[in-house]
This record gives C-alpha cells, sequence and structure tokens, in this order.
C-alpha cells in the first residue's frame, strides 16, 4: 500500500492490515540513539503503553531499532522485559524494513510476542533445578553457581572459604522420630545456621543431611576456624521437634578458596576429604593437600585391588594354631596378601581398612573362603588321597556378615571341593557377632548346620553381653594379643585370661591366645588351660606348600 502522505502519525490507510495481525504491531520511524515516532499501530500494541517518541522503550528495543537504522536491509530480533515488579511482562521482539512498494523506505515493521508465562514456567523449573524443596535453600548446583558468581563479582583478592557440615546420628534420629519430624529437624536447623551467618554468606542444603556454606575469608585459617566454632556453636542447645526437645551434633570440614581459584567443583571435594576426617578426629578440620594425595593413593589403590581380586591375583599365607596340651599343628589361620604388580608386598593394614571402606571386603571374603578350600582339597591330593588331619581358620568381615549370604559362600566352597565342613572355622570378630546378635544367631547357626566351626575373634577387646553369648554357638574364644603380651610380668593380664578361660570353660568353648612370642608365655597359657597357641614363637604366616611341610613335621616331632 502507498504511504499517505499527508504528515498524519496514524494514516487511517494502515490501520485495518495492522489490527489484523494477531500480536502487538507498529509501524514505526527511527530516530537518534534508538528513539522512534509511532507512525501506526495496533490495539494490542497501545496497550503497553509505549510513548511515542520511546523514549520510556526497554534499552534492548532502542538498540535494536538503532541497529535497523544503522542497517536498513536487515531484520532485528531481540528480547526485553517492560515494566517491573510482578506486572512485568517479557517480549520478544522483532524489528524489519517494510517492502519497497509501500513507497516509504523509512518505515519498519515493529513486532512483539508476548513471553511472560512461558519465560516464568523457565524460572520456575529454573529455581526447581538449583533449591532445595524442603528448606527453600540452594542445592548442591544452585551453591556452585552462586559462588561461581560471587567470585567472579569479588574479582582479585577476595579470598573464600567452603564449609561442609555434616549431621551426626541424623539417619538414627530420623528412624526414632519419623520422616515427618526429621524434615522439621532439617528446617530448623537450617533455620538456626541462617541466623548465624554475616551478611554476603551463602548456604545451601548439598544433601539429606549434609549443608554446604560459602564466606569471605579475611584473616586466612584463623578466620576460618573462628567461622566454624560459631556455626558449630547453633548445636550446643537442642532443637525442639512438637513437643519433642532433639540434641543433634555436626562434623564440620573446610577449605579455602583462594582468589585466583574459581573451580568450585574441586573445592568443595577438597572440604569433603576434611569432612571425612572431621568425622573420625571429632573435631574442625580444614583441608590439607596431603589428605588429598592420601585419598588419591587410597582410591588408586582401591581400583588396583578390585582388579588384583577379580584376576586371582591374591594368595593366602597360613599361620599354625598349636594344640599347647600336644604341641602339635591342630590347623592354619588362612590370611589374604597381595603382591602389588610393582613387585612389592601391599601389608594387610593397608589394604584391609580400605576393601572395607569400598565394600570390597565381600569379594574379598568369598575368595578366601573358596580359596581355602580348594587348597585344602589340593593338600589331600598331595597327601596320596588321605585327608590331612588340620583345619583352615578363615577371617569375615562384619561387613559380610551383613550384607552377604555367608552360609552360601561356604556351602558352595565345600560342595565345590568335595570336603567336610569341620575342616572350615569361620572367625568373625567380637564387634561384629555382638552388634546384632538375631543376625549372628541366624547366620551362625546356618553355618553350624554345615558342621562349620565358629571363632569369636578379639575376644576381652569389646563389650561382650554374656547372655547373647551363651546363646551363640560359638566353638572358640580367641584371646586377643593384648592380654598375651607381657603376661608372664602382668598379674593383671594373668588373671583376665585365667577368667576368660573360665568363661569359656563353663559355655563348653576352647579357647585360642593370639601374640604367642615366648616359650615363657605358651608355658603359663598351657599351665592356665588355654587349649591353643598362635604367634611368632611357632611360626610367622608361610605360602601353601610350606604350611604343608610343616604339619607334616609336627606328626613327626611335637612344635612345643
Amino acid at each position: 500500500m502507498p504511504i499517505d502522505r499527508t504528515g498524519e502519525d496514524r494514516p487511517l490507510l494502515f490501520v485495518g492490515w495492522i489490527d489484523a495481525l494477531p500480536v502487538p504491531a507498529a509501524l514505526i520511524r527511527p530516530m537518534a540513539r534508538g528513539n522512534f515516532r509511532l507512525h501506526a499501530s495496533n490495539a494490542a500494541f497501545d496497550r503497553l503503553s509505549l510513548s511515542p517518541a520511546g523514549v520510556e522503550a526497554p534499552i534492548e528495543m532502542l538498540r535494536a531499532i538503532e541497529r535497523a537504522s544503522q542497517h536498513p536491509d536487515e531484520s532485528q530480533e531481540f528480547s526485553c522485559q517492560l515494566g517491573a515488579g510482578p506486572a512485568a511482562r517479557d517480549l520478544r521482539g522483532s524489528i524489519g524494513p517494510l517492502p519497497t512498494e509501500s513507497g516509504d523506505d523509512g518505515l519498519f515493521l515493529l513486532t512483539l510476542i508476548d513471553r511472560t508465562q512461558e519465560m516464568m514456567t523457565e524460572r520456575n523449573l529454573r529455581r526447581e533445578l538449583v533449591s532445595d524443596s524442603l528448606t527453600g535453600l540452594p542445592n548442591r548446583a544452585g551453591f556452585e553457581e552462586l559462588v561461581e558468581q560471587r567470585a567472579i563479582t569479588d574479582g582479585v583478592g577476595a579470598d573464600h572459604a567452603i564449609l561442609l557440615l555434616d549431621l551426626a546420628r541424623f539417619s538414627r534420629i530420623n528412624e526414632h522420630i519419623g520422616p515427618m519430624a526429621g524434615d522439621e529437624l532439617i528446617i530448623t536447623v537450617a533455620r538456626r545456621l541462617k541466623s548465624s551467618l554475616r551478611s554476603g554468606d551463602i548456604l545451601a542444603r548439598t544433601g539429606g543431611d549434609e549443608f554446604a556454606i560459602s564466606t569471605r575469608v579475611v584473616g586466612g585459617r584463623a578466620d576460618v576456624r573462628e567461622m566454624a566454632r560459631r556455626i558449630r556453636g547453633c548445636f550446643d542447645h537442642p532443637f525442639r521437634i512438637g513437643e519433642l526437645k532433639v540434641s543433634v551434633d555436626c562434623a564440620l570440614g573446610c577449605a579455602i578458596q583462594p582468589a585466583a581459584d574459581t573451580d568450585v567443583a574441586d573445592q568443595l571435594r577438597h572440604a569433603q576429604i576434611a569432612l571425612k576426617r572431621a568425622k573420625q578426629t571429632d573435631r574442625i578440620e580444614i583441608y590439607e593437600p596431603e589428605a588429598a594425595m592420601l585419598s588419591d593413593n587410597r582410591f588408586g589403590m582401591e581400583t588396583e585391588l578390585r582388579n588384583a581380586i577379580e584376576e586371582d591375583r591374591l594368595h593366602l599365607a597360613f599361620q599354625p594354631l598349636i594344640e599347647l596340651s600336644s604341641g602339635r599343628v591342630a590347623g592354619f589361620e588362612a590370611l589374604a596378601r597381595w603382591d602389588h604388580s610393582r613387585g612389592h608386598s601391599v601389608s594387610p593394614t593397608e589394604f584391609i581398612p580400605i576393601a572395607e571402606d569400598s565394600g570390597l571386603i565381600v569379594p574379598l571374603g568369598q575368595w578366601a573362603i573358596s580359596k581355602a578350600a580348594a587348597v585344602l582339597a589340593d593338600w589331600d591330593k598331595q597327601n596320596g588321597g588321605a585327608i590331612v588331619d588340620c583345619y583352615f581358620s578363615v577371617n569375615v568381615s562384619a561387613i559380610q556378615l551383613v550384607r552377604d549370604d555367608l552360609a552360601t559362600v561356604v556351602r558352595q566352597a565345600l560342595e565345590n571341593q568335595k570336603i567336610g565342613g569341620e575342616r572350615l572355622m569361620i572367625e568373625l570378630t567380637e564387634s561384629a557377632i555382638i552388634g546384632d546378635p538375631d543376625l549372628a544367631l541366624s547366620v551362625l547357626s546356618e553355618l553350624k548346620a554345615l558342621d562349620a566351626r565358629i571363632a569369636m575373634d578379639d575376644f576381652g577387646t569389646g563389650y561382650s553381653n554374656l547372655a547373647y553369648l551363651q546363646r551363640l554357638p560359638i566353638d572358640v574364644l580367641k584371646i586377643d594379643r593384648s592380654f598375651v603380651e607381657h603376661m608372664v610380668d602382668d598379674r593383671d593380664k594373668v588373671a583376665i585370661v585365667r577368667t576368660i578361660q573360665s568363661l569359656a570353660e563353663v559355655l563348653g568353648m576352647r579357647t585360642t591366645a593370639e601374640g604367642v612370642e615366648t616359650a615363657d608365655q605358651a608355658r603359663l597359657l598351657s599351665a592356665l588351660g588355654c587349649d591353643f597357641g598362635q604367634g611368632f614363637l611357632f611360626a610367622r604366616p608361610m605360602d601353601s606348600k610350606a604350611a604343608l611341610d610343616y604339619w607334616r613335621q609336627s606328626l613327626a616331632r611335637p612344635i612345643f
């Protein structure tokens, strides 16, 4: 349509087709600095209340109009917000030149699409992604985002610290007071923590019972420790949940984030390392690089141990159990040993704790039972088919007792090697047995049904419930080496060993003394009635061939 050059701001010629557009639309004439003169518009555009001169228009719109005037052959798109507060509207706009047939190349068509509802939905979804639904605090993703934004805003020279807080015994408390009360406790903890923070500090809930705090650091480690003490002080008084008063403690791990380091994920990992240590020491711990190196080493060893188990690169060493009354070998304790691929042996004190922490103790225990049964069967073959008259004792972790079907593992090992159950003794620590006596009774009863024998290891080092001890089908109590050491010169230790021996006799059990290193200790233990001895006096752990030879020698001449 030709332009009506009567000078009117809104020629009637254009009203019809602009009003037919389903979105806000206007014909504008660009002016200096992105302002514009409104030439024609539809009703939807008029409701936006933009002034004809464009002086109150959003800056994004003005910049797009300025670009359009500079590049009249190109269309310009933009997004902007009109208004403020709850009434604000999100718009997406487009500005393009009219066709040359219109007769005026100075006019541009401006169209707007209202995206308010779409953007509101997007913001709500975004808020849900970065927020904790229970407390309203940022979650881990939101925390990382906020810390990164603040690091950029603060710029160079501003150190920060990340503190991770883990509630102690929360799972147990949650079980007793119920999940709804547990949620209320989390909310109450969040409020109390929030009230203890300084302006500008960031608080987030990064896990079920874990909170993260980011704070500016001025005085280095001293400032961090003071902040941590103030946070821990939030737990000095019980939390009121309904009519209950719940006392909660926490563990705190901290990591200082230098100004030049904006990698929040690394700092969180460092704080996690410090938090893990804090749970063990019950102190406020600050990350040290040495601790991270140790953690990395442990992870590397965990991976190598897993491969060693899967590839059957471990072996058993055997330490003899001597019957003190006859001096003959009654059996051997089978001990897991690991020769690293790099050519050195890894101490059990190194890899057993790693196996327990990682859950590898379960496949490791399965391997040890299966391997012990296989060695016994091989000994029978080497003995001309005659059964070797001794048993193997295999240690089983408390973790395997809970997570594994121990009786099935033993049954399969016995069936695969076609040996009797009486030739295997399963050793469990006192804490594993007494920790869950009902489970222990069930598992031990299944093992006894296979004719396997049961030994309680490290007896006397923990708290034993004698009522449970009487119920459990235990064959042997192993007296801990701490009572045997120096017992010749210590009457108190002699009294303890005598008491354990008397208790075993009353309960119909036998005893094994660990850590026997001198002949005087062996003679005293024998005089007290102890049945078996184990220690360096008799032999150190040896390989399978040497152990079989040792057993044969004991038949010809008593060891002790």
